[in-house]
């Protein structure tokens, strides 16, 4: 039985696989209380399930990139935990939760996560035999230089606001998947953790960190969110 814990943005996640089923599965919106919600979901989520905690075989865990606090809470609580029942732990890139999800397509896909004052993490994909596989390693952007970056079809996923989308909306070139797609299912990463420990390809607990994105020049504050900065092209 694998756990699985998500807790990358203000989205917070947790499944309980076990390779053939999803056990429970649980997602909600926490309002910057990560800390005190996510201890009392887990044991919800396997009281409800009727598993104990030394049932447990596995954790996977989505270590960014995201929100920095809302990360550490997530990724302490499961190496506590990893400690406390000697259990490995599988460390999943929640952007690759995002592409994860994602139908198969000829289009190249973008996958985008909020980093915080208006910008993105960014990661571009293609479909490959083995699924979403992506170009390089994520990058920060605004809305405004992604809509610039894209020149041709493609699809676009990930958590964005209503400003955001609209603004991405104008440029001809976006597809853009529908907010249930972009929904980050906390299922998904405990299939591509699950697959990982089955290969033996675990992490090192102690040495298992957060991937935070750093900016290599200034990127205004500005977002989709202020007239002034959607109509800026």
């Amino acid at each position: 039985m694998l756990l699985a814990v998500d807790t990358s943005t203000p989205q917070i996640g947790l499944a309980l696989y076990d390779g053939s089923q999803v056990l429970a599965e649980t997602l909600w919106t926490s309002k910057a209380r990560h800390t005190v919600e996510l201890a009392q979901a887990v044991a919800d989520i396997l009281s409800h399930s009727g598993i104990k905690t030394n049932e447990l075989k596995a954790l996977g865990v989505a270590i960014g990139p995201g929100s920095f606090t809302s990360l550490r809470v997530g990724l302490s609580f499961v190496k506590g935990l990893a400690f406390a029942q000697a259990l490995p732990v599988i460390g999943i890139n929640t952007l690759d939760v995002v592409a994860a999800g994602q139908p198969a397509s000829d289009l190249p896909l973008v996958c985008v996560l909020p980093a915080g004052r208006g910008r993105l993490a960014v990661c571009w994909y293609e479909f490959k035999i083995s699924g979403w596989q992506p170009h390089d390693n994520a990058i920060i952007r605004t809305a405004e230089a992604l809509s610039d970056d894209i020149q041709q079809e493609t699809l676009v996923s990930g958590d964005l606001n209503t400003a955001e989308r609209q603004f991405l909306r104008k440029n001809k070139h976006i597809r853009m998947a529908s907010p249930a797609f972009s929904t980050r299912r906390p299922a998904i990463l405990a299939e591509l953790a699950y697959a990982r420990w089955q290969s033996d390809s675990v992490d090192d607990i102690a040495s298992l960190a957060p991937i935070y994105l750093h900016l290599a020049e200034s990127i205004p504050d500005a977002t989709p969110a202020a007239p002034a900065a959607t109509n800026e092209v």
